[in-house]
């Protein structure tokens, strides 16, 4: 069976110790979950799974929060939850494996999404002491002591692919200004239940502002301004087979056309998405031309820019109305909140397929590709 997409909605993304910032993550998404319910018009009673990601999952994001921010908005105790981890990609990965579900049949109607309060719970906070690979012999065997780093892995890929300080900032202007045209022309007003300003996008930023910044290491050229921004936010998609759309009446306004993930080097860990990307299009029959909108998360302009050298893919295409640079990335619910985009940017410009990837930790990347019906 296919599997649809048939609601898609999300929270206003805050900033750092803004306006989200006092809200119990179970009850920000709790209130998409149950604002996602009410613009379908689905029965909650007729839900048999709720899949959120999030990461670092201590304090109030623990205890499996998927099942806490069901029951936290009133929703009915016979439907289940769990909480899913593949660090940045986590609310990704939670609408495929609801993708998975429905369309075995062994489920019919799943909310997938994902959650982050950044300000509530710091980055990081569940790596402890130690970290993940400090003390592992089988690590240590395989990779040795490079140091694992995000930061040093985007200045690492600037390298790489040649990129310069101005050309990251560049992009990283560019962010700004297409996430404040489109929430100045209201063209992201849709996807939001609540509050409708978006808190992150810089107004009054330059590419003065920008070279002002140090970098983030010694001798780097990633900086704050080139980097996405810490964030709290949540989102929410239902997903249904064909059995359900028939049996409640719903309507399905995408098709999953494509669901797959692909490891690359963990330490570099950034390059993922352009390996993924690849084979995700020859698993699907299609060719880069092919997609309408395309989504690569910006945690880093290097890796937004090493992908679209590579994949060639037209950047008038690409992240069309700002990315996670602007717009902040709330880890466990980026990955929702740019499905949610893509579903509401195909109807907008009229577009048959949309692609969604992004860079993870443990050097993965999940992409989603989407059919508008």
């Amino acid at each position: 069976m296919d599997a649809y997409l048939v609601g898609a909605v999300r929270s206003p993304v805050g900033r750092r110790d803004g306006v989200l910032s006092a809200v119990h993550p179970a009850d920000l998404a709790g209130e998409i979950i149950t604002a996602l319910l009410a613009r379908t018009g689905a029965d909650p009673a007729a839900v048999d799974d709720v899949i959120l990601g999030c990461v670092d999952t201590l304090g109030p994001q623990s205890g499996d929060i998927a099942r806490t921010a069901w029951l936290a908005a009133g929703l009915p105790e016979h439907v289940p939850g769990v909480t899913v981890d593949r660090q940045c990609g986590s609310g990704q990965q939670a609408v495929h494996f609801a993708a998975q579900a429905v369309a075995s049949g062994s489920a019919d109607l799943v909310v997938a999404g994902g959650v982050q309060s950044m300000s509530q719970v710091p980055i990081g906070s569940a790596m402890g002491l130690t970290g993940p690979y400090q003390g592992s012999r089988g690590w240590a065997e395989r990779y040795g002591d490079r140091p694992v780093s995000q930061f040093r892995s985007a200045d690492e890929i600037a390298v790489r692919w040649g990129l310069t300080r101005d050309e990251l900032e560049e992009y990283a202007l560019e962010s700004h200004r297409r996430a404040v045209a489109a929430i100045d022309g209201g063209l992201v007003t849709s996807e939001i239940s609540g509050m409708t300003t978006d808190e992150c996008p810089r107004r009054d930023t330059s590419r003065e502002r920008m070279a002002a910044l140090r970098p983030l290491r010694e001798g780097g050229v990633t900086t704050a301004a080139t980097s996405s921004q810490i964030a709290d936010g949540a989102a929410a998609l239902l997903v249904a087979n064909e059995r359900a759309v028939r049996r409640h009446g719903l309507t399905p306004r995408a098709r999953i056309r494509h669901i797959s993930a692909r490891g690359d080097d963990p330490v570099l860990m950034l390059t993922a998405p352009i390996a993924a990307t690849a084979y995700a299009l020859e698993r699907a029959g299609l060719q880069i031309s092919d997609i309408s909108r395309f989504e690569i998360n910006e945690a880093f302009a290097s890796v937004a820019l090493a992908w679209l050298r590579e994949t060639k893919a037209d950047p008038a295409t690409v992240n069309v109305n700002g990315g996670a640079i602007a717009f902040g990335h709330p880890l466990g619910a980026t990955g929702a909140r740019l499905l949610v985009g893509m579903v509401h940017e195909l109807e907008r410009c009229d577009g048959r397929f949309g692609l969604v990837t992004m860079c993870e930790g443990g050097g993965q990347a999940n992409v989603t590709i989407i059919e508008r019906l």
